[in-house]
């Protein structure tokens, strides 16, 4: 039986552009998967170091400007839909879970979407959650086993009552390997609102 849900946020809660935000880089001369880079992205978003550490380690490398950089990176971030506000509000409402949010993000993502649908709503949101794990903070990320027993550790819950939520195979493949369920959820072809219809056997 589910009793611990843990929640992403990026593609279940607010909607992201992956596509977009690759293109924005390759504009600026940037692959996100190149050997020069993808350490970088992954310590930023681990919180290892700074936005002005980011921002200038970009600037020196690729020259480009701070304002372009911050633009191409936050252009992921789309809109972040009402309903699955009002979903998490009214399972938060009913006290039959305990909810946490676990999301490999950083300090420019989660500033833009402060600022962006505003500090009302997304207090309201982060509120609705036990814990509000941001990789930045915690300093680890998913995929790696260790973000989900660090979660697991420090709630005291049981693998096998704990469901993971997540439109990332890999991290799903990830958490499952320590007995957590898991729903990879496809993004445009499934919500997070439907969870207790794509998993009611779970409950």
């Amino acid at each position: 039986m589910i009793k611990n849900l843990i929640f992403d946020f990026g593609d279940i809660f607010i909607n992201l552009d992956k596509k977009r935000f690759a293109k924005e880089l390759l504009d600026l001369g940037i692959s996100q998967e190149s050997e020069a880079s993808l350490p970088i992205l992954n310590e930023y978003e681990m919180g290892l170091i700074s936005t002005e550490e980011f921002v200038a380690f970009f600037e020196a490398k690729f020259n480009v400007p701070k304002e372009k950089l911050v633009k191409a990176w936050n252009s992921i971030l789309l809109d972040f839909p009402k309903n699955r506000l009002k979903f998490i509000q009214e399972l938060a409402e009913s006290k039959k879970y305990r909810l946490f949010l676990l999301s490999n993000t950083n300090d420019l993502h989660i500033s833009w979407i402060q600022n962006n649908v505003g500090m009302e709503f997304y207090n309201s949101f982060k509120i609705c959650f036990e814990q509000f794990y941001l990789t930045h903070e915690i300093h680890l990320r998913k995929p790696n086993v260790d973000i989900y027993e660090f979660v697991l550790n420090e709630n005291n819950l049981i693998a096998e009552e704990t469901l993971f939520i997540d439109d990332t195979k890999e991290n799903t493949v990830s958490a499952n390997t320590l007995g957590i369920h898991t729903w990879n959820l496809i993004p445009g072809k499934e919500e997070v609102t439907e969870l207790f219809v794509k998993k009611k056997l779970l409950f």
